[in-house]
């Protein structure tokens, strides 16, 4: 893909200008609420639910926030998935470079490794562009992944399953075709694209909230304050790269109410900081959501250790979450300070999440879709965290609903297995580690 030293820096306003280059190509996905899991999220857990937890046994009562959640449908979008935005991005960016097509790039093609949503969402780009895709897969994938991304005109490539013999294969293409490696997450490019639901997720709900007042015969001033700016354009971000709000009367900043923070998951870290730099300079607070299990809690601690954890070897159910951040979001997530923290969950709660999803939002998600909600619903570290800082105001919550690419027989080997990971003892307390 396009050299990382060309790519435009890491800001928000980079955000609004990769959205300009891929609206035309992905969906702006709907927003949704749901009463039922925003009256879940808002209640206090009896001693009851959290006998046999981490959570048991501390001092004081179970957390009690008003938690007014909002579900970005990622899962809708194409392929299924978010990483059709960074996919998008990157190839669109790509054929902007000086000379890549006019050199025979449109011949050569692109080229990643991934038996995942990253898989499919290149091989759908590069189709739509008329550029080949060669996809080196694991020879152990799943059929149905293999057909997909076959099915969006993609070469695929069987390797190893391991990291090294992926990326043998894959440079071994690279060394017969001359085809340009696009990584799924550690790359500006894909960062940028990957931010672009941040934005559409903070206009919608500010959208919202506005017509929810003015259908209520309230004045939108009326509405709690949020600490929440207006999107920014080139135009008003300052040269620190913090973007100023709306302009209002005698040059004043114009608040608009909307999000207080957003639960994204995270794996490699590519949407994660993406989401964390469309929100950058608004108020709103992002935290990054994990698996504890067997260590799939790698960002989180790297966060708190201040190192960024290189290996993660876990058998967590939200297999899409079983990667190391990359280098790139890192340095947004860490070392630039714009993810506020990190939240983790057990495979019971993530389970717990995933049903929820599927019989009061009647939306098929991925089990890695189900950890933000998880984290509202179960986490008491945040649910307090909350109450402590809105009070009875309460927090308007984004949710990052990633992906929906499962099936049937996947989510029904899921919750009959029940336990850790992908099986053994049942243990289904909720918040149990």
């Amino acid at each position: 893909m396009a050299d990382p030293s060309t790519s435009p820096p890491l800001t928000r306003a980079s955000v609004a200008e990769a959205r300009a280059l891929i609206q035309p190509l992905v969906h702006r996905t709907p927003v949704l609420r749901n009463a039922t899991l925003t009256a879940l999220a808002s209640r206090r857990r009896d001693a009851a639910e959290l006998a046999g937890t981490e959570w048991a046994g501390r001092g004081g009562s179970p957390a009690n926030p008003t938690i007014r959640l909002w579900f970005k449908c990622e899962n809708l979008q194409r392929v299924g998935a978010f990483k059709a935005r960074g996919a998008f991005h990157a190839v669109e960016r790509l054929k902007q470079e000086p000379g890549w097509l006019e050199g025979g790039g449109r011949e050569r093609g692109v080229v990643t490794h991934s038996s995942g949503n990253h898989a499919q969402a290149l091989a759908l780009a590069a189709r739509e562009s008329g550029i080949p895709a060669h996809i080196v897969m694991p020879a152990i994938s799943t059929p149905s992944k293999i057909a997909a991304t076959r099915g969006y005109g993609a070469r695929v490539v069987f390797s190893g399953s391991t990291s090294a013999e992926r990326e043998a294969a894959t440079q071994r293409v690279i060394d017969e075709t001359g085809a340009r490696l696009v990584p799924p997450y550690d790359h500006p490019d894909i960062v940028l694209g990957q931010g672009t639901l941040g934005l559409e997720l903070q206009e919608d709900v500010a959208a919202l909230l506005a017509a929810e007042a003015a259908d209520e015969g309230t004045d939108a001033d009326a509405l709690p304050e949020r600490n929440i700016r207006a999107p920014s354009t080139r135009a008003n971000v300052n040269p620190g790269g913090r973007s100023d709000g709306e302009k209002g009367e005698g040059g004043k900043e114009k608040k608009i109410k909307g999000l207080d923070a957003i639960l994204a998951p995270c794996g490699g870290g590519g949407m994660l900081s993406g989401v964390a730099l469309s929100c950058e300079g608004t108020g709103i607070r992002v935290f990054g959501c994990e698996p504890w299990f067997e260590g799939a809690d790698d960002a989180k601690r790297g966060f708190e250790s201040g190192q960024r954890v290189e290996a993660v070897k876990s058998l967590t159910v939200a297999d899409g979450l079983r990667t190391p951040v990359g280098r790139v979001p890192w340095g947004v997530i860490h070392d630039r300070r714009l993810v506020a923290g990190f939240y983790s969950v057990s495979e019971a709660e993530i389970r717990a999440a995933l049903r929820l999803a599927l019989e009061r939002l009647k939306l098929v998600v991925e089990p890695s879709a189900a950890v933000p909600l998880a984290v509202a619903l179960y986490n008491e570290d945040f649910r307090a965290m909350v109450e402590r800082e809105a009070g009875e105001t309460g927090w308007d919550v984004g949710i990052v609903l990633s992906g929906g690419n499962t099936s049937l027989e996947a989510l029904g080997k899921l919750f009959a297995e029940g336990g850790e990971g992908g099986g053994g003892e049942k243990e289904e307390v909720v918040g149990g580690r």
